[in-house]
């Protein structure tokens, strides 16, 4: 069949969802062109065995798949990235990508680097993007998952990926051992990252070095990750769509990502609409993130974890955005009710100090871009202040800026560059991080950073609503802003009984300069 294109009519996409827009093209091409492969396993660590364990719908074989002609010593692994399990202490996936079918493909991993001794089994995740899908038709790739569990907290594991033909145990492939470190049983400090809107880029690649320079626990992606979608509405008919993108993106973040976890959310960007009712089958493919949140079929991209005396959850923000509706309104109301539960057993778990939630569309900003979300602040807004969330961290506008402390839409508390902030008498402070390496947008006002400050309480900006709506505001929330490249760096100190643990959260420009400083303080 020659189809020069493989998408909704542009007019049709305008109105459809993306599971409408995903039943429209498998009704208009056969399954065999479209989606084709079952279920398949992936590998654990038990004990030094290989256990089954989830399936991946994601998975897509192409149809010219062929191993016997395959030399693997001709066939190097990249894309390392790290990820969570559930329990950060005893979990961790090690993912990557192969350009080509290789055979066998597993993991070897062990306490020294020179004792590899375990070898498991690797899951293949194949996705094919069938000819006439935007740039890239006609291509197939080739991700790898292997989870590893019951690892003990607090300890650095070495790992080597590989294939028939490709033993990373060999002494002339000892280059290619990664490392990664568990998080402790008890708490203690440590320091993460974050940003969003990253893409590809040498803005992307500084940033990516800067990070790897902090020596953080582990690093948040608040959406918007490679861009392989560049218009960013979930739609079919995007003829920008390049998959392999998405190659280019990985081998990027490697340096980083394979030994720091890289835990993501899900932005307007990373909904490709070719792959599955949601948008995620490419994700689901590329990527295995903990499983614990409220509808893994729907929304891959919620879940939580804890980290010492830090509760994080990543919520998917596509679900009640009023703004780009491809999903609006995918869960059914399960992510907000899910939400309410886990926020409700995290303030009441013993050792639980701080609670992050990061997601991609912005609660409070005033970029000229997107600005704020209205169906964040409808949804979600009022449960952060209910259970007194100390950090919100957005993306999807391509600034760095921060709040002061907000409650109930207004400002509670000023909080001044190097101020001190207490959540739970106090409010909720929102950064918005999207200038991790995408093109900057622009503000209304005047920028006012650490050095630069400008004081300005009266600051034109809007709230996205639905239909295309836009409702003109004026706020004094906004504190810092900064448009250059920068990212999040976030020290977490834990305390005695009695005593105060404080989150210090740092914004640093690509020059490695601090253009923002906060503490957030709990008496635990």
């Amino acid at each position: 069949m020659n189809i020069p294109r493989m998408g909704v009519p542009e007019k049709l996409a305008d109105r459809m969802s993306l599971a409408e827009q995903h039943e429209y093209l498998q009704a208009g091409f056969s399954r065999r062109t479209m989606i084709r492969g079952g279920a398949v396993t992936l590998g654990a660590v038990v004990g030094g065995s290989f256990v089954p364990g989830a399936t991946a719908e994601a998975a897509v074989p192409s149809p010219r798949t062929r191993t016997d002609e395959i030399d693997g010593s001709l066939v190097a692994p990249l894309g390392r990235h790290l990820a969570y399990g559930a329990d950060p202490r005893t979990e961790m996936t090690v993912s990557w990508q192969v350009p080509v079918a290789v055979r066998k493909p597993y993991i070897r991993v062990g306490a020294h680097p020179w004792d590899l001794s375990r070898k498991i089994e690797a899951e293949v995740r194949t996705l094919f993007t069938p000819a006439g899908v935007g740039a890239s038709g006609d291509h197939t790739q080739y991700y790898l998952h292997a989870r590893l569990t019951r690892l003990r907290p607090g300890s650095t594991y070495y790992y080597g990926v590989g294939h028939d033909g490709f033993d990373p145990a060999a002494p002339h492939l000892a280059g290619t051992i990664g490392t990664f470190t568990t998080a402790p049983a008890h708490a203690e400090p440590f320091t993460f990252t974050a940003f969003g809107d990253q893409g590809v880029s040498y803005h992307a690649l500084a940033n990516d070095s800067l990070i790897l320079g902090q020596n953080p626990a582990f690093h948040l992606h608040a959406g918007d990750i490679a861009y392989g979608d560049p218009t960013g509405q979930g739609k079919s008919s995007d003829t920008g769509f390049d998959s392999r993108v998405w190659d280019q993106f990985l081998a990027q973040t490697e340096s980083v990502a394979k030994q720091v976890p890289w835990m993501v959310s899900y932005g307007n960007h990373d909904m490709e609409a070719w792959y599955s009712p949601n948008g995620y089958g490419g994700e689901e493919a590329r990527w295995q993130l903990p499983e614990n949140g409220p509808d893994t079929k729907n929304l891959p991209g919620v879940y939580s974890f804890v980290h010492g005396n830090t509760a994080v959850i990543s919520l998917d923000a596509n679900d009640i955005s009023f703004e780009i509706p491809a999903n609006l309104g995918i869960s059914g109301g399960t992510q907000t009710a899910w939400l309410e539960r886990r926020l409700r057993e995290y303030r009441a778990a013993e050792g639980i100090d701080f609670v992050v939630v990061f997601f991609h569309h912005c609660a409070y900003c005033t970029s000229t871009a997107h600005a704020s979300e209205g169906g964040v602040r409808k949804e979600w807004v009022p449960l952060f202040e209910k259970y007194t969330v100390d950090l919100v961290i957005n993306g999807h506008n391509h600034v760095y800026e921060r709040t002061d402390v907000i409650k109930g839409g207004e400002v509670s508390r000023q909080l001044p560059i190097g101020g001190t902030a207490h959540p739970e008498t106090d409010g909720v402070v929102y950064v918005t991080a999207g200038a991790a390496g995408r093109s900057l947008y622009a503000f209304s006002a005047d920028e006012s950073y650490e050095g630069h400050e400008k004081e300005n309480d009266a600051v034109s900006s809007f709230v996205c609503l639905k239909d295309g709506g836009r409702q003109q505001e004026t706020v004094a929330w906004s504190r810092v802003r900064y448009l250059d490249y920068s990212f999040l760096r976030v020290d977490v100190t834990p305390a005695p009984k009695g005593r105060t643990a404080t989150l210090t959260v740092r914004g640093i420009a690509e020059t490695g300069e601090e253009v923002d400083r906060f503490t957030l303080a709990r008496r635990v």
